[in-house]
């Protein structure tokens, strides 16, 4: 499969639309409008991504137009951000509602919209409580500290030794925490000395996770894992993997921890891509479409016995359950499920995947792959043809 960073040089060099790494557009490559765009991110944005040079100006459900008129097909979606669609109309309404009323108090104070996004999301899931954050990094890192502080509190691990085992091909943010977990070393890279207190286990692996809990369980506070991964090219694990994961954290007093951010929110055909295998984590964190796709909400779901172990100043955030957030999520919550959102992305992935086997058996010289679950799926080219696949497209 090629990598992300192949494809983009692919892509640079044969799109008639192409941009040269990290540099301007040649001259009459595109429209003025999208050219005068990108040369200005260019110059005055930092370069941590590379995009496709394509420039989105409005977008209407799964459909995006660019500044010159030029329609789009939505398949990325944001990365699971916008699973309700671009600008749903529930959702934009309770945005400039609330936004017209009140938008920020900081937790300083209550507010008369987050509790009720608290109850709506802990009776959704089935926890006790929510801790409120605002990115999907943040929940993250969120939900490592209170992993460590139940290691610390309610298992008693000996001081500074708790330890969070992970899996190879995960992504969980860009934070040092979150780096600190993940075997890339495109994401590791000059950022050195990352954080302690880390162990990795291959993702589908069953008897690496029992031997890395028997050899290091009295000090292992939890286990954190995407059902599926998404950066990683979703990969779908073994079937009964997910059970397995509950029964050996339950087994070792483990914390399982569900990173659901992109996986979760109707994504895979399920509410929870966990609810495949009907297992319920002790922590959930929840980002993304839990904003609808206008605001950043992330949130981390727990029992009280876990969630109860930080007390007032030991954790927070300044936007973290503001008003407008909550609002935004509950009606973001309501589209997923007054739309039956998880049962078409069932339904719907279910016959995306057949036609696009169909398309793999017409070329299988060039598609080595369609796997996923709902709408969260993956076609895996052969690396070797992708230049030729690639000339035959835009060429």
């Amino acid at each position: 499969m090629a990598t992300k960073r192949n494809l983009q040089l692919f892509l640079n060099r044969f799109c008639k639309s192409g941009v040269r790494s990290f540099g301007a557009l040649p001259e009459g490559s595109m429209p003025s409008s999208s050219q005068h765009l990108i040369n200005l991110e260019y110059e005055c944005s930092a370069h941590n991504y590379h995009p496709i040079p394509v420039v989105f100006s409005q977008a209407k459900g799964s459909t995006i137009w660019d500044p010159e008129g030029n329609k789009y097909l939505d398949f990325l979606s944001a990365y699971s951000a916008v699973n309700q669609g671009h600008c749903h109309p529930k959702v934009m309404k309770a945005l400039v509602e609330q936004a017209e009323r009140l938008t920020l108090t900081s937790r300083a104070f209550y507010n008369d919209r987050f509790p009720v996004f608290a109850e709506h999301l802990t009776s959704l899931f089935g926890y006790d409580m929510v801790l409120p954050m605002n990115t999907g990094a943040e929940g993250v890192e969120s939900a490592l500290k209170l992993a460590r502080k139940w290691g610390y509190q309610k298992k008693k691990i000996p001081k500074d030794e708790a330890i969070i085992v992970s899996c190879c091909g995960c992504f969980h943010g860009r934070t040092l925490a979150a780096i600190s977990m993940s075997c890339d070393n495109e994401a590791t890279r000059g950022f050195w000395p990352l954080l302690p207190g880390h162990l990795k286990v291959d993702f589908g692996d069953e008897a690496a996770l029992e031997k890395t809990f028997r050899e290091n369980g009295d000090r292992i506070a939890g286990f954190l894992f995407e059902p599926i991964q998404g950066e990683a090219g979703v990969i779908i694990p073994p079937d009964g993997y997910l059970k397995a994961v509950r029964d050996l954290c339950s087994k070792y007093n483990v914390l399982m921890i569900a990173d659901e951010i992109q996986s979760g929110m109707a994504r895979s055909g399920r509410m929870l891509a966990c609810d495949w295998e009907e297992v319920h984590p002790d922590v959930v964190i929840l980002g993304k479409a839990l904003g609808g796709g206008v605001i950043p909400v992330s949130a981390v779901l727990a029992d009280k016995d876990v969630m109860l172990c930080i007390q007032p100043g030991e954790h927070g955030s300044t936007f973290g359950g503001n008003p407008l957030a909550s609002a935004v999520a509950i009606a973001s919550l309501e589209v997923i499920r007054d739309e039956k959102l998880a049962e078409r992305s069932a339904q719907m992935g279910q016959e995306l995947r057949h036609q696009l086997m169909k398309v793999q058996q017409k070329f299988p010289q060039f598609i080595e792959e369609v796997r996923g679950k709902g709408l969260f799926n993956a076609v895996e080219f052969n690396s070797k043809a992708m230049p030729l696949l690639l000339l035959m497209i835009y060429v």
